[in-house]
C-alpha cells in the first residue's frame, strides 16, 4: 500500500463504502496516534496535539485548515490553548472513508513542517 500521507482524497458520494474492518485495522497501522470511536454512533478518527501556548496551537490549526482546503475534505477542529483536537470522518456517508486515513496522516505531517 502506498504511504497515505503521498495519497489525494477522492470525491466521495453518499453512496461510497465505508471502510470494512480489516481495512480500519491496516489503515491505523500507518497512522497508530489517532484513535478509531464512535461518536452518536458514526465512527471517526480522533488525535489530540499539544503545544506550548496557543499561538502555536493556532498556527497548527491554519496548517490543518490549508491542507483541508487543499483536499476539499474537512474536519472538526477544536483549538484551546495549548492543544488541537482533530477529528476526521466522512460527513457524506456517515462514517470512516480512506480520506480520512489520507487526510489524518497529512495532519500527522505537518507537525514535521
Amino acid at each position: 500500500m502506498s504511504e497515505l500521507n503521498q495519497m489525494k482524497c477522492e470525491a466521495c458520494r453518499a453512496d461510497a463504502p465505508k471502510v470494512s474492518d480489516e481495512e480500519l485495522a491496516e489503515l491505523m497501522g500507518q497512522i497508530p496516534d489517532w484513535t478509531p470511536k464512535a461518536v452518536d454512533g458514526v465512527m471517526q478518527l480522533e488525535r489530540e496535539y499539544k503545544f506550548k501556548n496557543f499561538k502555536q496551537a493556532l498556527a497548527f490549526t491554519n496548517k490543518v485548515a490549508e491542507m483541508a482546503e487543499e483536499e476539499f475534505h474537512h474536519p472538526g477542529i477544536l483549538t484551546e490553548w495549548g492543544k488541537v483536537t482533530v477529528t476526521w470522518w466522512t460527513h457524506a456517508i456517515g462514517g470512516l472513508h480512506k480520506n480520512d486515513f489520507i487526510c489524518a496522516a497529512k495532519t500527522d505531517e505537518l507537525l514535521e513542517n
